[in-house]
Parts: structure tokens; C-alpha cells; sequence
């Protein structure tokens, strides 16, 4: 999703199947600022129904992303200088910082370097593996820092191009975060499962 390119010796000295990743990730590059519409469906334990909300993800520049809810209240999040805001309709605005939440900071990491076409980024926040498929292809992210992967197991994002698609994050406790991009985001179903939606995001719905 973003602007950066890669050194040449990362590219002469990186095996294929990395070589193949880097490409992606900088074919990926958006310049600044950047939005997109996001539908996600979020699984949860402790719930018998998915929670669901939509709205609009935006990278700011820098280290700063801002997640804006629409539905079904209005809500905006926006993450920076190691700071996380958030501002409801009706509320005072909180702050805290973003040590206190990981998955924030994965979703930071992730999405600032895939906007950045940032693959050395990418690279030491997270173990990098990459799959083609006919009509698209997987990134799997699994955090390198112990700390984190004590609450994040690994995020796969699925996309077709140079066009993310679908972000599932897949939390240590068994809990999943699903998000539909782009134009998918508007095909998020009604009641949705975890198999629909992961046919939508491998391309299969």
C-alpha cells in the first residue's frame, strides 16, 4: 500500500521466495494520506454472535493511523506518538498509551509498513512467509517479539495484485479479528462465520 522502495543488496542477497515478498510489499505502496473502507467482524469467546462495525481505515504519514467506526455507533481512533485517542459521540476524548494495548501496536506495525511498502519494516516486527494462488495471494505475519505473540498470534492479510483485501488477525486466546477492505468491505454478511468470511477473503465467495 505505500511509497519506499527497496536497497539493491536487499534484493541481490534475499533468496527467491523473499525476493517475491518484497515485491509484493512494495507494489503495495500508497502515498500519504491513504484510506479505505473496512467492514470487521470480531469473534469473540465470551460472545455468541460476531461483533461487527464498519467504517474507514486511514494512514496518516509517519506512525499515525486513524480508525474511524461509522456503524453501528461513530467512534474514531486515532494512534499517535505512541499515543492511542479515541473520541466517542457524547464522551470526553481518552488517551493511553500504546504499550497498554498490542494489538494496536501489530495493527500499527502491520499496516504502517504495508502502506509503506516497507518490507524491511515488516520484516524485523514480524516473521514474514508469502503464498500465490491463482487470483491472489498471503501474507502471513507472525510477531517476532514474545511479548506480543503472547497476544497476537499472527495476522494473514489475503489480496489480489497490488490490492489488499482482508486482514485477519488471530489472537493467542483463540479470539479473531476479521477485516474486509476496499470494495469487500461492503459484502461483509449479515450474520457472518468464520468459513464465509474466510471464502470471501481467499476469493471463494
Amino acid at each position: 500500500m505505500l511509497l519506499l522502495g527497496l536497497a539493491l543488496p536487499c534484493w541481490v542477497s534475499a533468496a527467491p521466495a523473499e525476493r517475491d515478498a518484497q515485491a509484493l510489499i512494495a507494489s503495495l505502496a500508497r502515498p500519504a494520506p491513504a484510506r479505505t473502507p473496512f467492514a470487521e467482524a470480531r469473534f469473540m469467546k465470551v460472545l455468541e454472535q460476531p461483533l461487527v462495525v464498519s467504517g474507514e481505515l486511514g494512514w496518516l504519514g509517519g506512525d499515525k493511523l486513524e480508525r474511524r467506526v461509522d456503524r453501528p455507533t461513530k467512534e474514531v481512533s486515532t494512534i499517535a506518538d505512541g499515543e492511542v485517542t479515541q473520541q466517542r459521540d457524547g464522551r470526553k476524548p481518552r488517551s493511553f498509551s500504546l504499550k497498554r494495548a498490542p494489538q494496536l501496536q501489530v495493527l500499527l506495525d502491520s499496516f504502517v509498513a504495508l502502506l509503506g511498502g516497507d518490507a524491511s519494516r515488516l520484516s524485523q516486527a514480524f516473521e514474514v512467509r508469502h503464498e500465490s494462488r491463482a487470483g491472489g495471494w498471503t501474507l502471513t505475519l507472525t510477531p517476532r517479539d514474545p511479548r506480543v505473540a503472547k497476544a497476537i498470534a499472527s495476522i494473514e492479510i489475503d489480496g489480489r495484485d497490488s490490492e489488499p483485501r482482508c486482514m485477519r488477525m488471530q489472537e493467542a486466546d483463540g479470539d479473531l479479528a476479521v477485516d474486509l477492505l476496499g470494495e469487500l468491505a461492503t459484502r461483509m454478511p449479515s450474520s457472518p462465520s468464520r468459513e464465509a468470511l474466510s471464502a470471501l477473503c481467499k476469493g471463494d465467495g
